[in-house]
């Protein structure tokens, strides 16, 4: 099986919209060093100075992954199964999560073409076997850029090599004190968060307090140096999770702030974008721990 072809089989299985479901062509120029696409069946986990061989898992634009966050997903086609235990036997507990978005799709045109972005390395941190397939839960590590596909069945996979901020010494003490700010912020949404109604099965913390305490911990053992970002570079992304009672523009919102966080490259950027969220966010939740005091009156 070719990778367009495998592509192409991919878009029609339940993880994409109907919309991306067509035979899809990725130009060489959408991905670096990508005109000679070999497919290799086997590999080993080949680690060489900021380089990892790697399964990929696509995705559509509207499901981008950040670094710090968390997410479950249902595997259950054998392509994905076998993702999964590679995965788990062979690549310390690794795979990238990465989108593919449409970058020219004609009405006449018979194919379309897409370019593999927002790439996340991410961690498997649990695996519950169910009768039909399993529930992975995953957390994203870094951001890593996709650099030629290596092979094509019975999933993709690829060389990846990772993508960490510029960090600017000069205004490191500024840096410093915006990440305390947003900290700050971060669990002042969250206290704000619990008080809002929630049905009695929702978690104890909030995905805000989990994304921020996972960014604030050691890197995890299986996880290769290079590709995890430094502390600062983890904060700044901690923010950029939904929180309760989200209207569908507030998540659309939401996710057009994740694919500029993933695009910038400079942290302090990044923290001034997470802490714009963050305000708008309290001002948010305010509003409506207003209206259900009222309700309850």
């Amino acid at each position: 099986m070719t990778t367009t072809t495998l592509i192409s089989s991919v878009l029609s299985s339940s993880i994409f919209p109907t919309e991306y479901r067509s035979w899809v062509r990725i130009p060489a120029t959408s991905i670096s060093g990508g005109s000679n696409v070999r497919v290799v069946k086997q590999r080993r986990l080949k680690i060489i100075a900021k380089s990892l061989d790697l399964p990929l898992l696509p995705f559509s634009m509207s499901e981008v992954l950040v670094p710090t966050e968390s997410k479950t997903l249902h595997l259950y086609e054998a392509r994905y199964l076998a993702l999964l235990e590679e995965s788990i036997k062979r690549k310390k507990n690794m795979f990238v999560h990465f989108i593919l978005d449409p970058i020219s799709i004609s009405e006449k045109a018979t194919e379309a073409s897409f370019a593999a972005r927002y790439g996340c390395l991410v961690l498997i941190e649990n695996v519950e076997r169910l009768d039909i397939g399993a529930l992975v839960s995953i957390r994203g590590a870094g951001r890593v850029k996709i650099s030629r596909f290596l092979g094509a069945d019975p999933y993709l996979s690829g060389e990846v090599r990772p993508i960490q901020d510029r960090f600017n010494y000069e205004i490191s003490n500024e840096i410093t004190s915006e990440i305390s700010k947003l900290k700050e912020s971060i669990k002042n949404l969250s206290s704000l968060e619990i008080k809002l109604k929630a049905p009695e099965d929702s978690l104890l913390q909030t995905r805000l307090l989990n994304s921020l305490k996972w960014a604030e911990d050691e890197p995890p053992e299986e996880c290769e140096e290079s590709f995890f970002p430094s502390l600062q570079e983890r904060l700044s992304f901690a923010a950029l999770q939904p929180v309760s009672g989200s209207t569908q523009s507030e998540l659309s919102r939401l996710q057009q702030e994740k694919l500029k966080a993933m695009d910038i490259k400079d942290t302090m950027e990044r923290l001034k974008l997470s802490m714009g969220l963050i305000k708008e966010n309290i001002s948010s939740i305010a509003a409506k721990l207003a209206i259900q005091s009222l309700d309850i009156r």
